[in-house]
């Protein structure tokens, strides 16, 4: 079980803090069941009620700032996640954000990048589904790696270009 205070990744909204843990009252509710109250951190007016009872795949925690480190140093190695059809690409898009894995996150943004800078080159515009899912899967990966590492956006996208020019 969670604790209050605690940060989690949850699928379906991205980075969220537990703010409390709680017996519903609403009806239909069940009243003995315990629920998380958790706070989306891109949308602090929402509040999210997950019984504690159904903790499964797509919910984790967030990364220790060790385990965030390491995700950066490792980056360059990571590989671009290639779907050569264009209508299987979406759904791998989808099934990649719901995966709560943050390398997978990076295969997605480093294959979506790659890309638009073919796309660009040729004249083209960038997809408006790789757009959504690039804005989706950037927001996801550098909120956890805000949380984990105690920094600002700006200073986590610093520390991953320290890190990409050092692998060049």
């Amino acid at each position: 079980m969670h604790e209050i205070g605690e940060y989690i990744v949850k699928s379906s909204n991205g980075i969220c803090k537990i703010e409390d843990i709680v017996h519903l009252n609403f009806s239909g509710a069940d009243k003995k069941a315990l629920y998380y109250v958790l706070i989306p951190v891109n949308d602090d007016k929402e509040k999210i009620y997950m019984p504690t009872e159904t903790e499964n795949q797509s919910v984790r925690k967030i990364m220790s700032s060790e385990e965030a480190m390491e995700l950066i140093i490792h980056i360059p190695d990571v590989n671009e996640i290639w779907v050569a059809n264009e209508k299987v690409r979406e759904q791998r898009y989808k099934e990649a954000v719901r995966s709560n894995n943050p390398v997978e996150l990076i295969g997605i943004i480093k294959l979506i990048y790659t890309r638009k800078k073919k796309r660009l080159d040729k004249g083209k515009k960038t997809t408006a589904i790789d757009e959504k899912y690039f804005r989706i899967a950037e927001e996801r990966l550098y909120s956890e790696l805000e949380i984990s590492l105690h920094k600002s956006k700006e200073e986590v996208h610093k520390l991953i270009e320290q890190y990409r020019e050092n692998d060049n």
